[in-house]
């Protein structure tokens, strides 16, 4: 009976992530409803949106980052190549929505895969200004190649128009970005915890090592900047079709920054930790700050904000806000005890 009883725990704690996510896209999915019913604001929606578009990012940043010990400052830039693509395809060439979708991806991919032979060969700060480099490349075409850009008036899309026939709207095109989220999550966790993770870990905590285990180094850098190009690409894509304007000032090294902090703030290594890093670097100054009286109309108080906290962070809680809830338990429980042992 206890077997049969460890087993179903084990089940159940294997199984838990997916329904938690599952259940997490099922609330978000709501949201729409909410604004039609006027209990949501409209402007509500858009920043959300951006925030879980921005996660897909942060998510790639985060395998990266997190799991391989690489870094990359050139996310703004994969990303906006990724809108770019998605602009051409489905408004110049009138190809489906799907067919833009693979190609963004597959695009930026290869890209990736390209940035990853620089890895092999320099690390650290260096490969961090040489990832900054290919951003500040890609923004230049961005603005030169007129013919497919339109150079600093920007480019413009539209909602995706799914197999062919069923047109989304601003609220269809919330849901499709909720349901890839979602997959893109389960997709995430089965990365990291298949033995392609493992060895990401192991190449992060000692490369020596790695290899004496039989890793293939150069295989997992290049796999590792492949995977997170491809989720900034998809993310560009999504933005692209719900926003439905792209620009080159859009993909500077700020925004890099700014998904960069997400992973620190929310939590390195951490799904739910990207989420919430997320929604506090790029929700919080629009949902929370700009509302603020006399506060709210300092232009520069979300940089401020996200300075402030990722010092905190790091000082205080290097392993994330997601973890703070744990701690607090912790605290709970010691204090229970102690509670318990005075009485005893």
């Amino acid at each position: 009976m206890e077997k049969k009883e460890n087993k179903l725990i084990m089940w159940y704690r294997k199984k838990k992530p997916y329904s938690d996510y599952i259940l997490f896209g099922i609330l978000l999915i709501l949201l729409p409803i909410l604004v039609e019913l006027r209990i949501l604001k409209y402007s509500y929606l858009t920043t959300i949106a951006s925030i879980l578009i921005y996660s897909i990012v942060a998510l790639g940043l985060n395998i990266l980052l997190g799991y391989s010990g690489l870094i990359s400052l050139g996310t703004a830039g994969f990303m906006g190549l990724g809108t770019y693509l998605a602009a051409y395809i489905t408004a110049d060439l009138n190809l489906p929505f799907e067919l833009s979708l693979i190609i963004s991806v597959i695009v930026p991919m290869l890209i990736g895969i390209l940035t990853g032979l620089v890895s092999l060969r320099i690390e650290g700060f260096y490969l961090a200004i040489a990832t900054l480099a290919i951003s500040e490349i890609l923004r230049k075409v961005f603005v030169e190649l007129e013919v497919v850009t339109n150079g600093f008036s920007g480019k413009k899309a539209d909602y995706p128009q799914l197999l062919g026939f069923i047109d989304l709207d601003r609220s269809g095109t919330f849901i499709l970005i909720v349901i890839i989220l979602v997959a893109i999550m389960v997709i995430t966790y089965n990365l990291i915890n298949s033995y392609t993770g493992r060895a990401f870990l192991t190449m992060r905590g000692s490369e020596s090592a790695a290899q004496a285990m039989g890793i293939d180094i150069y295989k997992y850098r290049l796999l590792s900047f492949a995977i997170t190009v491809a989720y900034a690409g998809l993310g560009g894509t999504l933005y692209m079709h719900f926003v439905k304007y792209t620009y080159p000032d859009t993909w500077t090294l700020l925004l890099s920054l700014n998904i960069l902090a997400a992973i620190v703030i929310g939590g390195i290594r951490s799904i739910p930790g990207t989420i919430l890093g997320s929604f506090v670097v790029f929700g919080v100054p629009d949902l929370i700050l700009k509302r603020l009286p006399v506060l709210g109309e300092f232009d520069g108080l979300a940089y401020i904000f996200n300075g402030i906290l990722i010092v905190l962070i790091v000082l205080f809680y290097p392993t994330g806000l997601i973890h703070v809830k744990e701690d607090i338990k912790k605290k709970l429980s010691k204090l229970r005890k102690r509670k318990e042992s005075y009485s005893g």
